[in-house]
């Protein structure tokens, strides 16, 4: 425990916000390095192709995703399918001198049409499979040719278009955008708590009950100077509750606090129980909530007496009749004040 609590309080904030600095950092490094190895910008913009760019070059050049317009498709008289039915119909047509199989949705090809004068798709280049050599064979033996004969005339590659799943894409870039916004948020927000400790939310808390900046000066004033109870990351002074600890920090006016009880936890592993921890459950006035978690039994313990002791408004213990009052007290809170205890509890 230190002996010196001089400015215990912000150096705690920034400590905390400088912790959780890690774990958005790795994952923007993280999404950045997949972003470049699986080429993510291709698979979001798909390129155009041209005609006179051949499906080997393009599929070499990491251009597999693409966008071309294809003219004179005749159908192959054969579909790929899957579990749930017929998944796409191949299509030959002649691009650029190069005999080229194209795999339409059904959607695109009305499920089969003889032929198609000319189509607008995006698709994907894939490189022959077993399935594609199967119907390499199945065609030879329908135009009697042999298989290497066909082989030497239709490219080794051949478009997909089923196998560009834009739905598929647009969730996995809707949660790629969505989790690396926040998570540039959350760097931007801690980078600001560390250097202006009095904009982190357990500093703007204070704002419900005054100036946010000269209460904390009070409450590191008074921490410094003579704290009257002090656990490992719990502390209580003439004005103030105070929690530093990994999890999150706190500073309450004691005369604002109505209610507080403890609830325990039981940490097992299958059938094997190996601690039970305590948490402190804290409610103030303008439907202020705070949760010290994972603390000794006789630390809370202690925190709880002296805080009844000091007010003796305060309901102490978790029970129905306790609860039916403090609401009577606070009221029923607004959705939005739910939904912000509710973040506050997860984060």
């Amino acid at each position: 425990m230190p002996e010196n609590y001089d400015h215990y309080i912000t150096k705690n904030i920034k400590a905390l916000y400088k912790r959780r600095l890690f774990s958005p950092i790795v994952y923007l490094i993280i999404v950045i390095v997949l972003w470049h190895v699986f080429s993510l910008t291709d698979l979001l913009f798909p390129v155009h192709l041209t005609d006179d760019v051949p499906l080997e070059s393009a599929y070499r050049n990491d251009a597999a995703n693409m966008h071309t317009t294809l003219t004179d498709l005749k159908f192959t008289g054969y579909t790929r399918s899957n579990f749930a039915g017929t998944s796409g119909y191949y299509y030959y047509t002649i691009r650029n001198d190069e005999c080229i199989i194209v795999l339409l949705s059904p959607s695109t090809c009305e499920e089969g049409l003889p032929s198609i004068d000319e189509v607008k798709l995006t698709g994907k280049i894939k490189k022959s499979s077993e399935s594609f050599h199967a119907l390499l064979k199945n065609m030879a033996e329908d135009l009697s040719w042999t298989e290497s004969g066909i082989q030497s005339k239709v490219s080794g590659y051949y478009i997909s278009e089923p196998d560009y799943n834009r739905t598929i894409n647009t969730i996995l870039f809707t949660v790629i955008f969505g989790t690396g916004i926040y998570a540039i948020l959350c760097l931007v927000l801690y980078i600001l708590f560390i250097f202006f400790p009095v904009l982190s939310p357990c500093c703007q808390d204070l704002a419900l009950f005054g100036n946010p900046k000269k209460l904390l000066e009070q409450a590191e004033e008074e921490l410094a100077t003579l704290p009257q109870l002090a656990t490992e990351d719990m502390f209580i002074t003439e004005h103030y509750f105070i929690e530093t600890s990994i999890y999150g920090n706190a500073i309450i006016p004691i005369d604002q606090i109505i209610w507080i009880y403890k609830y325990s936890t039981l940490h097992k592993f299958f059938w094997y129980h190996f601690s039970i921890s305590y948490t402190l459950h804290i409610s103030a006035n303008r439907h202020l909530y705070i949760q010290c978690p994972k603390n000794i039994k006789s630390d809370i313990d202690g925190i709880m007496d002296y805080l009844a002791e000091a007010n003796h408004n305060i309901l102490v213990g978790f029970n129905e009749k306790n609860r039916l009052e403090v609401q009577k007290i606070q009221g029923t809170p607004m959705n939005f004040e739910k939904f912000i205890a509710f973040l506050k509890k997860r984060i």
